[in-house]
């Protein structure tokens, strides 16, 4: 408590007048001069712990109102993930069923760019007046 400022104030200079003839002495002074040095710092230190508490109360206040704000975020970043997880799902879908679609059409470029059978199996005539033919 020795870190605060140390000057002579008009406070310490004032109960020297107080003091009756018997504790006129140096020593008597100068323990009264450090015990009112002590009683400054003391004060001071009081002081300082006040603010604190102020400052702590405050932040003791604020603390639900931040919890509060920080649990509403939560929730709404469930509430994007789930979101998210359910488009991930759909656009997972979506590239599978492509996928196949691709599969079968590149099937299918494959049999129209096959270059054609020049020979082909007579199998049976239809009655419709058609063949089948084997290629």
């Amino acid at each position: 408590m020795k870190e605060f400022d140390k000057k002579s104030s008009p406070s310490r200079e004032g109960f020297s007048k107080f003091l009756p003839a018997s504790m006129s002495d140096s020593s008597t002074r100068r323990r009264l001069t450090e015990y009112e040095i002590q009683v400054q710092d003391l004060q001071a230190y009081i002081r300082s712990l006040e603010a604190e508490t102020v400052h702590l109360r405050k932040k003791l206040e604020d603390t639900p109102k931040d919890f509060m704000v920080l649990e509403n975020k939560l929730r709404e970043a469930n509430r994007q993930l789930v979101q998210a997880f359910n488009q991930n799902e759909k656009l997972v879908n979506a590239l599978y069923e492509a996928r196949e679609q691709i599969t079968a059409l590149k099937e299918e470029v494959d049999k129209l760019c096959a270059p054609p059978s020049t020979y082909g199996v007579y199998l049976a005539a239809n009655e419709d007046s058609t063949v089948t033919i084997l290629s």
